[in-house]
């Protein structure tokens, strides 16, 4: 039996269990009322631990440690302010073994906490928002509470589910969490330019999450039957489909579906997404499998990078000593791209950040993705493709699309 929760004042307690691990859907996709009101009845329930995925939202806070234990992928996001703190704990993984460590236990999830939009005509309540690692969550936890938000978009799925699915039920009606536009910078539109050049009509992108991969979807209006299947989607992605350049058309699979695991983006992209039958939402199950991405031909994968170094070797998780990145899905959908007929591996990053080289002579943080999975590195000064190129032929092409303030200090760990 499926109990309703108080919109006011949920109580959340006979649900959650001291020592539990709960987990919730990440960036736009957070149960908002939900997790204010597990926050703030943290003590009545004892020390917890929650899962955190990207972070849209101050719901979870430095101070809350005094009752709960924050563990994450990745540190981007509102995570930020728990990791300079030094009290978000990393969990080094590849995003595609997420779903394996909680179906197993290795990564034990008590508590899922959902919002969904719904009922439809037929009974069935949408994910909405995300996908990706939840279902694993549905397969395994002992509890599963969702907020049934009127304003949540309803998005097609490879599952959908029935009010008998849930334990407790929250009815609310409320903004849907978004992410705003930013608008890239001059480096990033170069970026994006020098990407968009070896893009081919009928590609199929698959984009990381920032202003890179919206730059290079910003130079992309001339292209024709682009198809996507990605991590996570945003507005440059609603854009293309309604201009019609993202048709998907070409695609080996899926055709005529753009496939997504997350939605992180505007009202915009929520609205364009409700009832809207060419955009799937998948498990990463499905999105990062290896057999899945080498099946789709053209595939192109671009993920960023806080540093590279002369020879390929990737750090997306450490800046400074801070972590603000995570392993994430690139590794994934590289390798991915690697396989793919015609497909295409890129890293793309600016050529500095603050006075400093981001092509660098040794990480200074750890390896992320290892240079045996490159392919393009691309900055604003151009493109080091690195396929089938020894170490020393490495490095005089990263020296290349390095910035030229540092070039004399890194040519001579380059031998030229």
């Amino acid at each position: 039996m499926t109990h309703y929760l108080d919109h006011d004042s949920p109580d959340l307690s006979p649900w959650i269990r001291r020592g539990d691990t709960v987990l919730w859907g990440q960036a736009n996709a957070e149960p908002l009322p939900l997790t204010r009101a597990l926050m703030a009845q943290r003590e009545r329930i004892g020390r917890f631990r929650v899962l955190l995925g990207i972070a849209s939202s101050d719901s979870c806070r430095v101070e809350h440690t005094d009752y709960v234990d924050f563990v994450s992928y990745g540190g981007s996001g509102a995570n930020r302010k728990l990791t300079d703190a030094g009290v978000l704990d990393v969990l080094p993984c590849h995003y595609s073994q997420l779903p394996a460590l909680i179906r197993e236990g290795s990564l034990k999830v008590d508590v899922l906490l959902l919002q969904v939009a719904g009922p439809d005509e037929a009974g069935r309540y949408s994910l909405s928002l995300a996908h990706e690692y939840l279902l694993a969550a549905l397969d395994s936890a002992r509890v599963v509470i969702a907020e049934v938000n009127r304003q949540a978009p309803w998005a097609y799925g490879e599952q959908s589910l029935t009010l008998e699915r849930f334990d407790a039920v929250l009815l609310s009606d409320r903004p849907v969490l978004e992410q705003l536009r930013t608008t890239p910078s001059a480096t990033e539109q170069r970026i994006g330019q020098n990407i968009a050049e070896f893009i081919e009509d009928g590609a199929t992108l698959q984009m990381g999450i920032g202003t890179i991969p919206e730059a290079v979807l910003g130079c992309l209006t001339g292209h024709r039957d682009l198809g996507v299947h990605s991590g996570s989607i945003g507005d440059g992605v609603a854009r293309l489909m309604a201009s019609g350049v993202i048709t998907n058309a070409r695609k080996t699979i899926d055709s005529g579906k753009t496939v997504a695991g997350v939605l992180i983006g505007s009202a915009a992209l929520h609205s364009f997404v409700h009832r809207n039958p060419n955009v799937l939402m998948r498990s990463t199950d499905y999105v990062h499998h290896p057999d899945v991405l080498a099946s789709i031909d053209r595939l192109v994968a671009i993920n960023s990078a806080i540093e590279v170094d002369l020879t390929g070797q990737v750090n997306a998780e450490v800046a400074n000593g801070s972590y603000l990145g995570a392993v994430g899905g690139a590794g994934d959908f590289l390798r991915g791209a690697a396989r793919s007929r015609g497909g295409v591996p890129v890293i793309a990053l600016p050529s500095t950040s603050k006075g400093r080289s981001r092509i660098v002579e040794r990480l200074s943080g750890p390896v992320s993705t290892p240079r045996c999975d490159i392919g393009l590195v691309v900055t604003e000064f151009g493109i080091a493709d690195l396929r089938g190129l020894s170490l020393r032929q490495r490095t005089k092409r990263m020296l290349d699309i390095a910035h030229p303030d540092f070039r004399a200090e890194l040519a001579p760990v380059a031998n030229v």
